[in-house]
């Protein structure tokens, strides 16, 4: 019995370094995984990476493309910007060349210039779009718009929203900004510049009833002067629509 008292005792006494151990390994591999964690990135499709290092400021010469990256963790960190077009409709009133309010709605597809996205979040951040697109739709809006009267505007709307689309892409660039399309969503007037508009469409429409009227009349009266039958045609052509009309009731009183 006196034998086995040290084994049982140098057993006992190994349980806790070998608990300890066990510790100091899981330990160790968390913090392994925590460093590859920290240390890589992953860039999914349609997006771009830029790095920003707390030493020397923004990586102005790096943009990377999708897959994974590594970096060093605390002294940088990836900034990822999404590249692919995203629609954005923009309203905005001004004034015609004739001072007509007009309200015009444009679709914008728009997406960042991925070669200079360091510079555009310099100067813009990450939503750019959101400080960017409302005041250039607005500035170009206006200067188009005032060249043109409110008719030119529904007659020349093609020519307009190719007008509108030419100055957008230019200003756009300014600022690093692509866009892949612009087109014209809404275009419409004050309720009294339409009921004017309104008002002359059924003027015009009574002109050209009158008018008819004369010519018809006028073209009676010509052939009335040149072929006195004529008239008693007519009258014998009204006697039988008359007769017709007379007889069809007289079948239905039957």
């Amino acid at each position: 019995m006196a034998n086995k008292d040290p084994g049982i005792a140098g057993r006992m006494s190994s349980g806790p370094r070998g608990a300890g151990l066990g510790v100091k390994l899981l330990i160790g591999a968390g913090a392994l995984a925590y460093g590859v964690k920290e240390a890589t990135y992953t860039v999914e499709g349609g997006q771009r990476a830029i790095i920003f290092n707390r030493i020397g400021g923004m990586q102005m010469d790096t943009v990377l493309a999708e897959g994974l990256h590594f970096r060093i963790p605390w002294f940088q960190y990836p900034i990822i910007y999404d590249i692919r077009a995203r629609p954005r409709k923009i309203s905005s009133l001004t004034g015609s060349k004739d001072l007509q309010m007009v309200n015009l709605t444009l679709r914008v597809l728009s997406r960042p210039l991925a070669s200079n996205l360091p510079v555009l979040y310099q100067q813009l951040g990450q939503d750019y779009d959101e400080r960017v697109l409302p005041s250039i739709v607005n500035e170009v809006l206006k200067s188009v718009v005032a060249k043109f009267n409110a008719s030119q505007l529904i007659t020349q709307r093609a020519q307009v929203s190719m007008l509108i689309r030419r100055e957008l892409f230019d200003r756009a660039k300014d600022f690093n900004i692509i866009l892949d399309d612009v087109a014209i969503t809404e275009l419409s007037f004050s309720r009294e510049y339409t009921a004017a508009v309104e008002s002359k469409q059924v003027g015009n429409m009574k002109v050209e009833q009158r008018h008819c009227v004369c010519v018809c009349v006028l073209q009676l009266g010509e052939a009335v002067t040149k072929n006195p039958g004529y008239l008693k045609l007519r009258k014998i052509r009204a006697a039988q629509n008359i007769a017709k009309t007379v007889f069809s009731l007289i079948q239905v009183y039957l």
